[in-house]
């Protein structure tokens, strides 16, 4: 008797006076741990009368569920305790200012994507996508390019190992492969018998072995491509006007049409738009010199066979220019390799705010 009168007093003041959670830890395996006041009396009960027994145990039980009720309400308001300090010692002074961070920017050719993306698609264009790694027949067959064609050539073109089967591979060299793919498309076959167009831009990255100031191993090219039964050469005159005059945002910005040869269209015609060059410093518009931005023509007849349409059926026309090339003319970039340094001064400085969307109403550039 006097044995658990003392072992409750002894075991309900140590959790009564423990300060903190280790403390009461620490009267906790003092009483109820494997050597503990209490967990000694319960081994005693063994060499008990069966009557003793019973009673003992059952005083034994009621005064470990005793001590056990106050550790667990000394544990609770410790840990209120203990919460309140840690809020008092880790506030925050809310009124200071935060630390400085940078704005980021977009890469101007991101940019200049969404603005060619924003023109054309006012006139109904598209956004088609496709490889990087292209097989010979979508490089270079199936647009007309023969096997003897300088495009081909090892000094141009950057060729990968060839598949079991020995098709050639290649980092393609231009964005028009994607032409290829969309007009062998089913649906867009079907959709070409119904009656229907096509009318895609295909932006992207493209590969070639050349490196200096305007030329890159890796640069930026767009497409385009319309394709049904009635579109000629002045529809690819009208769009190439309103598309230039529209970016380069001059309304009356001339330009020349002159004839050229491509493999994959017949006629054929290199754009140039006028310019003025003052103090070396170019200047687009009205002026007695012009610069050469882009090629089109009207789809040869052998492409549109090639790609599963019947040519005495169907026509279009078709583009191609350099992304990084009008980024460079449009923003006075000089030199195309800083596109691909990831030097963020130069970006701080070419960079576009995320914020500036490019629409036909609202502005495209700066």
């Amino acid at each position: 008797m006097d044995d658990l009168s003392t072992i409750r007093s002894e075991a309900l003041d140590a959790v009564q006076a423990a300060t903190d959670l280790g403390a009461l830890e620490a009267a906790r395996v003092a009483a109820l741990g494997k050597k503990g006041s209490v967990t000694g009396l319960m081994k005693t009960l063994g060499g008990l009368a069966p009557e003793q027994r019973k009673e003992f145990g059952a005083r034994v039980n009621q005064l470990k569920g005793e001590i056990e009720a106050a550790l667990e309400a000394r544990k609770g308001s410790l840990s209120a305790s203990a919460l309140e300090a840690r809020l008092v010692a880790e506030k925050i002074d809310v009124t200071l200012p935060a630390r400085p961070e940078g704005q980021g920017t977009l890469h101007p050719i991101g940019q200049v994507m969404d603005e060619i993306g924003a023109i054309f698609g006012e006139m109904g264009f598209t956004w088609a996508d496709g490889p990087d790694i292209e097989d010979d027949w979508h490089n270079f067959t199936a647009l007309n390019i023969p096997p003897d064609h300088p495009a081909r050539q090892m000094q141009d073109t950057f060729y990968l190992p060839p598949r079991a089967d020995g098709t050639p591979m290649v980092l393609r060299t231009h964005t028009s492969p994607v032409q290829a793919r969309t007009m062998l498309s089913k649906d867009v076959q079907k959709r070409l018998a119904d009656g229907g167009s096509l009318r895609i831009i295909v932006p992207g990255r493209t590969f070639r072995i050349d490196s200096d100031a305007t030329h890159t191993p890796m640069f930026h090219q767009v497409e385009g491509l319309v394709i049904d039964r009635t579109t000629h050469m002045g529809h690819l005159k009208g769009c190439l006007v309103d598309f230039c005059r529209a970016f380069f945002e001059v309304d009356d910005l001339p330009l020349r049409f002159r004839p050229s040869y491509f493999p994959f269209t017949e006629p054929s015609a290199e754009v140039d738009i006028g310019c003025s060059w003052k103090d070396g410093e170019l200047k687009i518009g009205a002026g007695d010199s012009w610069l050469e931005i882009l090629g089109s023509g009207m789809v040869h007849p052998n492409v549109i066979a090639n790609c599963g349409l019947d040519p005495a059926i169907y026509q279009g026309f078709a583009f191609g220019m350099g992304i990084d090339r009008i980024a460079m003319l449009k923003y006075g970039i000089p030199d195309l390799r800083a596109f691909f340094d990831a030097d963020l001064r130069w970006l701080r400085h070419y960079g576009f705010s995320a914020l500036e969307t490019p629409s036909l109403t609202g502005g495209l550039g700066r």
